[in-house]
């Protein structure tokens, strides 16, 4: 059976409670903490940087003490100097945009070198073929299903086809190399379209207000997983 992977976005938790809202959406059933980036320049909103980042790994652990990786995607332009300060606070992965970065090769170098894994990100209108040239590279793929900059956007449908073209490199690389890499898709993720979403390829989801809007995150998280479990 598939492993699916639920990644809560704290862009739209509660900022005066960070630390509070990671707990208990690891608590509802989180597998990762997606932490989005923000540069007010890449994309017109200012966010949250390495320092709190650093603040909340502490709290990026199951009630047993198990880690629950910090999936940190940097909307940033430049990229390169941010990755080693993001890495020290302790991201498990690091996404960036191909267009934001001089040298994509180089940046992704980096993140490993840094001892993270590494993503890149898509925007809806983003060309996949950089991802023919770095495969080797890559620990994940994440298509944006809205314009980033912003949570509470609606899910743009044409993100189903982008997904489905991605999840067919990556199954013959993987029938080439013997190596998974992850595919992540962020932007309108609710419980009643993650189906839809996981049948197109997609493993990993990024949810923001459709969890942090709601009074009972695990019955979102548990939403979720009913449906993703019809999946064939």
């Amino acid at each position: 059976m598939k492993t699916y992977r639920i990644a809560p976005s704290i862009l739209s938790a509660d900022f005066a409670r960070l630390g509070e809202e990671v707990r208990n959406v690891i608590a509802a059933g989180a597998d990762f903490i997606h932490f989005d980036v923000m540069d007010n320049h890449y994309v017109p909103n200012l966010t949250i940087g390495p320092l709190v980042a650093q603040s909340l790994k502490p709290h990026c652990k199951r009630a047993d003490g198990t880690p629950v990786p910090l999936d940190v995607h940097l909307m940033v332009k430049p990229v390169d100097a941010l990755v080693p300060m993001f890495a020290k606070a302790g991201a498990d992965i690091i996404s960036f945009h191909p267009e934001a970065s001089e040298h994509i090769d180089r940046t992704l170098q980096l993140i490993r070198d840094s001892g993270c894994k590494a993503g890149l990100v898509f925007n809806p209108a983003t060309s996949l073929d950089v991802l023919d040239y770095v495969m080797d590279r890559i620990d994940l793929v994440l298509i944006m299903s809205v314009n980033p900059g912003f949570g509470g956007q609606s899910f743009i449908e044409g993100a189903l086809h982008k997904t489905a073209i991605v999840r067919k490199k990556l199954d013959a690389y993987k029938a080439q190399s013997g190596r998974d890499i992850l595919l992540e898709v962020d932007g309108g993720i609710k419980a009643d379209n993650i189906a839809k979403v996981a049948a197109a390829g997609a493993d990993t989801f990024v949810a923001g207000s459709a969890i942090f809007g709601q009074p009972d995150y695990k019955a979102v998280v548990d939403a979720m997983r009913a449906n993703l479990a019809g999946v064939p």
